[in-house]
C-alpha cells in the first residue's frame, strides 16, 4: 500500500489511504488479574465528510472542490463516547481512594487493625480511549489499561512487627461475590475472618487448609452449594473457594512462588476472569505458596460491597515487578445433552438440579516476574474446565429400585 506524507501539493494535503473498516467484536481490557469485556458500541461510531483524491484522503486548502476530488462519508471513532463508556463500565469499578491503616499488637499478642490498606486507583480514561481507538483500527482485542496507583498510608506501631519486616503494603488480592445467596455470603465472611491477622514467616510455605481448619457446623459454617465430583450439592462451607481465590490472586500478583493451586472442575461465574480461581476442598485440595521476601508477611482480610480482599503487608522486594497477561482461551466445548437421573438420596417424587449447563474450555495466563538482577521469570498457569450438562435427579423408593 502507498504511503503519503503530509505534503502540500497545490491545493491538497495528502493523508492516509482509504482503508477497510474492520474491528474486533469485543475488546478485553486488563488490569492485573481484573478483566473487563466490552463490545464496541454504536455510539462509538461517527460519520465525517472526507475528500478523496486518487484513493487517498486529502485536506482542501480552498473552498472550491478541484476536479478529480470527490466527497465521501467516512466512519470514524468518537473518542468522547468511548471515554464515557470506559468511565461507566471500568472506571466505576477500578477507581477508588487510597486507604490508611494502623497496625498494632495487643498485650496478649493479637494483631489489631485500624483501617484498611487498600491501594488507590484511577483509570486514565483519556489515554485508555486513545488506546481503544488504536486497538479498534488495528483489530487488536486485548488492551492493558493505564491505571494510576497511589500507595496507602501504613503505620506499624508494633516494634516487634517492624523488626520482623512488616512495614508496607506488598500486594492485594481481590474478588467479587455479588449475587451470592445468604449462606454463601456467611461462609465467605466467616472464612475471611479465619485469616485476618495471620503471619507467614520468612521462607514459610502458606497452606490455606492449615489456617482454615475444620469446616462444619461446629466451626460456624453453613451449608451451601459445593462441587462434589460430577454434582453440585449443599455442603458445609460452600463458597470458601471465593476466599482461596482471593488469597491466590494476591500471592499471584505479589510474585510469590505458587507451590499448589488447582482450578475448579468447571467454570464458575464468581471467579471471572477465567483461569484466576483456586479451589480448595479440605483436606485433599489445598492452596499453597511461599513467602520468598526478606521478612514476614502479615495478612489483613476485608469485605465490603460484595468484594473480598486479602491484603499482604511486609517488605516488598526491591525492583520486583510482576505482570500478568491473559487469559488466552481455547478448546471451547458445548455442554453435553441434559439428562435425568434416579436417586434414593431424596424422598420419592422429589426433584433437584445437581448440575447446571456450562461449556468447557482451556485457558492459560502468563506471569512475568522481573527481579532486582534484571532476570525475568516467565510462568504459565493452565486451567482446564469440564463441559457439564444440566442434570435433574428424581427421588425413587429404594425398595422399588431393588
Amino acid at each position: 500500500m502507498k504511503k503519503f506524507c503530509n505534503l502540500i501539493f497545490g491545493i491538497f494535503i495528502f493523508l492516509t489511504p482509504v482503508c477497510t473498516f474492520a474491528y474486533p467484536n469485543k475488546i478485553t481490557f486488563q488490569h492485573d488479574y481484573l478483566n473487563f469485556e466490552i463490545e464496541p458500541q454504536k455510539s462509538w461510531l461517527e460519520y465525517k465528510d472526507v475528500y478523496i483524491f486518487d484513493e487517498s484522503e486529502v485536506i482542501l486548502l480552498t473552498e472550491e472542490i478541484p476536479k478529480g476530488v470527490k466527497l465521501e462519508k467516512r466512519i470514524s471513532w468518537n473518542k468522547e463516547e468511548i471515554k464515557k463508556t470506559l468511565d461507566a463500565v471500568i472506571g466505576s469499578k477500578i477507581n477508588r481512594d487510597s486507604g490508611k491503616v494502623t497496625i498494632n499488637e495487643s498485650d496478649s499478642g493479637e494483631i489489631e487493625f485500624e483501617g484498611v490498606g487498600l491501594t488507590g486507583r484511577s483509570l486514565n480514561s483519556e489515554l485508555a480511549s486513545e488506546m481503544t481507538i488504536e486497538a479498534l483500527e488495528n483489530n487488536v482485542s486485548l488492551v492493558q489499561l493505564p491505571v494510576e496507583k497511589s500507595n496507602p498510608r501504613v503505620a506499624v506501631r508494633s516494634l516487634e512487627l517492624r523488626k520482623s519486616g512488616i512495614r508496607e503494603l506488598v500486594a492485594i488480592g481481590e474478588s467479587d461475590y455479588y449475587g451470592s445467596p445468604l449462606n454463601r455470603r456467611h461462609n465467605i465472611r466467616k472464612g475471611l475472618e479465619k485469616f485476618n491477622g495471620e503471619i507467614i514467616n520468612r521462607k514459610e510455605e502458606f497452606s490455606f487448609n492449615k489456617i482454615l481448619g475444620p469446616v462444619n457446623d461446629k466451626t460456624g459454617f453453613l451449608k451451601e452449594l459445593t462441587i462434589m465430583g460430577a454434582r453440585t450439592l449443599p455442603a458445609f462451607g460452600g463458597g470458601l473457594c471465593q476466599v482461596s481465590t482471593t488469597a491466590f490472586r494476591g500471592a499471584w500478583i505479589a510474585g510469590f512462588p505458587i507451590s499448589k493451586r488447582r482450578n475448579h472442575s468447571y467454570a464458575v461465574r464468581y471467579y471471572f476472569p477465567i483461569g484466576t480461581d483456586a479451589t480448595i476442598f479440605p483436606p485433599w485440595t489445598d492452596l499453597k505458596f511461599i513467602n520468598d521476601t526478606s521478612g514476614d508477611i502479615l495478612i489483613q482480610t476485608h469485605y465490603e460491597d460484595s468484594k473480598a480482599y486479602f491484603i499482604y503487608y511486609g517488605t516488598k522486594p526491591k525492583k520486583r515487578n510482576t505482570e500478568l497477561i491473559g487469559p488466552f482461551v481455547w478448546d471451547i466445548k458445548k455442554p453435553p445433552p441434559s439428562r435425568t437421573d434416579m436417586t434414593t438420596e431424596i424422598p420419592p417424587g422429589e426433584t433437584r438440579i445437581v448440575s447446571r449447563k456450562v461449556p468447557g474450555m482451556k485457558s492459560i495466563w502468563y506471569r512475568f516476574v522481573k527481579s532486582s538482577d534484571e532476570e525475568i521469570l516467565k510462568e504459565e498457569f493452565y486451567s482446564d474446565y469440564e463441559a457439564r450438562p444440566e442434570v435433574e435427579e428424581i427421588g425413587i423408593d429404594p425398595y422399588l429400585e431393588n
